[in-house]
Formats: structure tokens, sequence, C-alpha cells
């Protein structure tokens, strides 16, 4: 789908977030010309067609107080971890949760307990072939305003899991990358 004028406006005038006014839309819709209706009706059309994804909240956890941040990793029976992702991603202290590829040894294709793994304990390691190992699939990024909050959500997350989790570790946030969504680029913006 292309975008027209108006889109490109309407996308360049919110994608650095909404004004922060009782009646937003109504101030993005004097900025260009329209009504707030319209606004609210083309933002609506784009998200029904893919051309937009979502429109929510971006908060910054760290100005929020929650400067523990960690992404807990877990190493999860395979056939249960979509399930059980599923049900980590709702609960309250999880911001996002996903499934990603485990790096095994060569000589191990499928997950199992007598694969060819290093011994001495979770995270990154290496084999005795000189491969990276990393056994976890789950990932579910954790917040709260200490490591000791941040690890007894983890304990939940455990307790949850149950007899599907074989490992897991937390790896803590040291800084804010990057915090801002896709943007249009300023030369297409006119």
């Amino acid at each position: 789908m292309a975008l027209d004028d108006f889109d490109r406006a309407l996308m360049t005038a919110t994608q650095g977030g909404l004004p922060l006014v009782p009646r937003p839309y109504d101030a993005v819709g004097e900025r260009l010309g329209v009504s707030g209706q319209q606004v609210r009706e083309r933002l609506a059309q784009m998200l029904e067609s893919g051309l937009i994804r979502r429109i929510g909240a971006v908060p910054n956890h760290y100005r929020l107080g929650f400067t523990a941040n960690g992404m807990s990793v877990w190493d999860v029976d395979d056939a249960l971890v979509d399930l059980l992702g599923e049900r980590i991603g709702q609960l309250p202290g999880v911001s996002h949760c996903y499934r990603r590829p485990r790096h095994l040894p060569k000589a191990s294709p499928g997950r199992s307990q007598d694969a060819e793994s290093p011994s001495g304990g979770d995270g990154v390691q290496c084999t005795p072939t000189g491969g990276i190992y990393w056994p976890y699939n789950l990932f579910a990024m954790l917040h709260g305003r200490s490591r000791a909050e941040v690890e007894q959500q983890a304990v939940q997350l455990h307790e949850l899991l149950g007899s599907a989790c074989r490992g897991h570790d937390i790896l803590y946030s040291t800084a804010i990358l990057k915090k801002t969504g896709l943007r249009l680029r300023q030369s297409q913006e006119s």
C-alpha cells in the first residue's frame, strides 16, 4: 500500500508520540488541518490494513523507577514452549516474551538431556569443539525496582514452567540503547 500525502503527514506527526494533552488526536488534526475524528478514523484504517502495526505506550522503565531490568532466559521443553510462553507473556511483570532458537552443538540436532553439552551450569559456554552453547529457547523481559524484585518474578515464572524448565538465567540491562520505533526518513516527510 502506497502512502498518500496525508498518510505521510499523519505518520510524521505521530511517529514521535502523541502530544501529551487531554485531546491528542484533536491536537494532531489541528496541526494537519483536519478534525481529530478524521485522524482517529485514518489511524484505525491504517491499523486494520497493517500499514501501521500498533499504537501504544512506550514506557521508559528507568524513568518510572524500574531500574532492575532483566531478560530472563529459559531452557523449556520444545513441545511445551509455545503454550507456556503464552501464559508467561500475560503475567503483569513481563513486558515481552518470545521464543528464540537454541544454539546447540551440531552433534545433537534435537534437544536431549544427554546432548554433548558442556558441564558447569547455565549460560553461554563453549563446547569441546569450540562452538557456542546456548540452551535457552524462551525469553521474558522482567522489570523491577531492585534485582531482588526481578528475581522474585523469575521464581514465579519458574513455578509456572514447572518440570518443563531445564535451566534459566537472568541477563540484566546495563544501558538503554534504543527507545524508538521505525521512523520515516526526513527526505520522505515533505
